[in-house]
């Protein structure tokens, strides 16, 4: 599994001739890189005297950012094992007419799984940058800045496993599939955008002020 390799194994890998582990699983990577800064940002505020008044707030937001960092780090080898199923797919015998059509079934059915893959890391995004929102705003000042990181890795994830579900959506002839999909993906990228640009106002506002 590609979550239980050290972390230069794993950029070897990544950089390696083979085609998987690939931006899929970077997206989800990134994904939970933020989550985790969210919870560090929430972790650096509990306790702290100054912000008694969130810390029951920051302790149950930092069991949900946790919960997503989970979810991302399974998406990681998700991807990477959608990917090889396409691919196992492709490799199926074609010599034949019956033997075409189940190759061309199966091509379809692992593509479509592939494809949502990324579409749930979307989404688990959305989830996890309303809470990086929280902590930018209540938590503790010191971590404004891990805060607008964990916004921006976050935004990185959605984006890259954006890319992926629409190079997914090429492959898939079912057109209610592809045009659902499509506009879903498009409404999550927008929603991914402007949470950053929220979430970066704050940080930004924190950042500048401390420095003058």
């Amino acid at each position: 599994m590609l979550t239980e390799k050290t972390v230069v194994k794993f950029l070897d890998e990544l950089a390696s001739n083979s085609p998987a582990p690939g931006g899929g699983s970077v997206a989800a990577l990134a994904s939970a890189l933020g989550a985790a800064l969210t919870s560090m940002v929430a972790n650096l505020t509990i306790g702290k005297k100054k912000y008694l008044a969130v810390e029951a707030e920051m302790i149950s937001l930092r069991s949900k950012t946790e919960e997503l960092r989970k979810a991302f780090t399974v998406t990681i080898d998700q991807d990477t094992e959608a990917f090889n199923k396409v691919m196992e797919a492709f490799g199926l015998p074609k010599e034949t007419d019956d033997q075409k059509a189940l190759r061309s079934a199966a091509i379809q059915e692992a593509t479509k799984e592939a494809t949502l893959v990324p579409l749930r890391v979307m989404k688990l995004v959305v989830d996890a940058l309303a809470l990086t929102k929280v902590v930018a705003d209540k938590g503790n000042t010191n971590s404004a800045s891990d805060a607008g990181v964990a916004a921006l890795m976050l935004h990185a994830g959605a984006e890259g496993a954006a890319l992926n579900v629409y190079i997914n959506l090429n492959g898939i002839n079912d057109q209610e599939f592809v045009g659902w999909h499509t506009d879903e993906v498009a409404t999550l990228q927008r929603t991914c955008k402007m949470k950053t640009d929220e979430i970066l106002a704050i940080v930004n506002e924190k950042v500048i002020k401390k420095q003058s």
